[in-house]
């Protein structure tokens, strides 16, 4: 028989729960690359990865599960496959760690941002799919190929546009901004996913293996969440780009100065010191008393 797919059972907590979460993965991933940008070597490579965590992690991960919360088929119990959600996470986070890699190192060519955004969106996509390959229900579970298709084309877009915005938003203004159309763009790619799938359920239900969402899901989506707000302690404490400018200019100048000051010395030598006039010497106590007399 056809079971009945309830997508909000807790009405819009669970898609408004996600999609802040969402902007808030996207916010602090954004945060993060723009951090990235200004500094080199190690450091670089660091703040990338937070970002990727940040974005992958919170932004698409978590909130995908979120949202899935409120998922229910009637008939069924639905419980997860534990490896392959972690496995999905993983995913989400190396996909985009790559697509940062690739924009950033990319100098801002058009060529390095769209073979990011296609990798990443490709990604995010797999992501979402073995997210929901993860659940575990007595039922038979298809997908409509249109609507796979079109979420697949959202991912992408989404993904380049949120490789494009990490090149380009640097005030927190316009990084508030970009998060909440980062945050939309998740958002409308899973529940695209989602509404591409349809479950019948066994007409005679059996044991559903795995764990519940409760069990792991929860505790796992804490940590990663916990992650995220201890980065953006390091963000709010990091000095900002504007800030970190500023000293290299300051640096710049002192040392500029400091070079003028001994190129002067060695052109304009300082003259020679006079020498000091000799002084008489001072003449016996006895000497002069005699000479008085006299």
């Amino acid at each position: 028989m056809t079971s009945a797919v309830n997508h909000f059972t807790y009405g819009l907590l669970t898609p408004l729960l996600a999609y802040v979460m969402s902007c808030i993965g996207s916010m602090l991933g954004l945060r993060l690359t723009a951090q990235a940008h200004a500094s080199r070597g190690g450091a670089r490579l660091r703040w990338l990865l937070g970002g990727a965590i940040s974005i992958g992690g919170t932004g698409i991960w978590v909130m995908h599960f979120i949202a899935m919360m409120g998922f229910q088929v009637e008939g069924t119990q639905i419980k997860y496959d534990v490896w392959l959600t972690v496995a999905s996470a993983v995913v989400a986070i190396v996909v985009v760690g790559t697509g940062l890699l690739l924009v950033s190192y990319g100098g801002g060519r058009v060529l390095a941002l769209l073979g990011g955004g296609l990798l990443t969106g490709l990604g995010v996509a797999s992501m979402h799919y073995l997210g929901m390959y993860a659940m575990n229900m007595s039922a038979h579970v298809s997908y409509d190929r249109l609507t796979v298709a079109a979420s697949v084309v959202i991912a992408v877009v989404a993904a380049t546009v949120a490789l494009w915005f990490t090149l380009r938003v640097k005030k927190p203004i316009w990084i508030t901004l970009a998060a909440l159309v980062m945050g939309v763009a998740v958002s409308g790619m899973h529940y695209t996913g989602i509404y591409a799938m349809h479950v019948t359920v066994d007409p005679e239900p059996g044991v559903v293996a795995g764990a519940d969402a409760l069990d792991f899901l929860v505790p796992l989506m804490t940590v990663i969440s916990l992650i995220t707000l201890t980065m953006l302690l390091m963000v709010i404490l990091s000095p900002s780009e504007e800030e970190l400018h500023e000293d290299a200019e300051l640096v710049a100048k002192l040392e500029l100065r400091r070079r003028t000051t001994q190129q002067e010395q060695l052109t304009y030598p300082a003259p020679p010191a006079p020498m000091p006039m000799p002084q008489p010497r001072p003449q016996p106590r006895r000497q002069a008393m005699q000479g008085r007399r006299r």
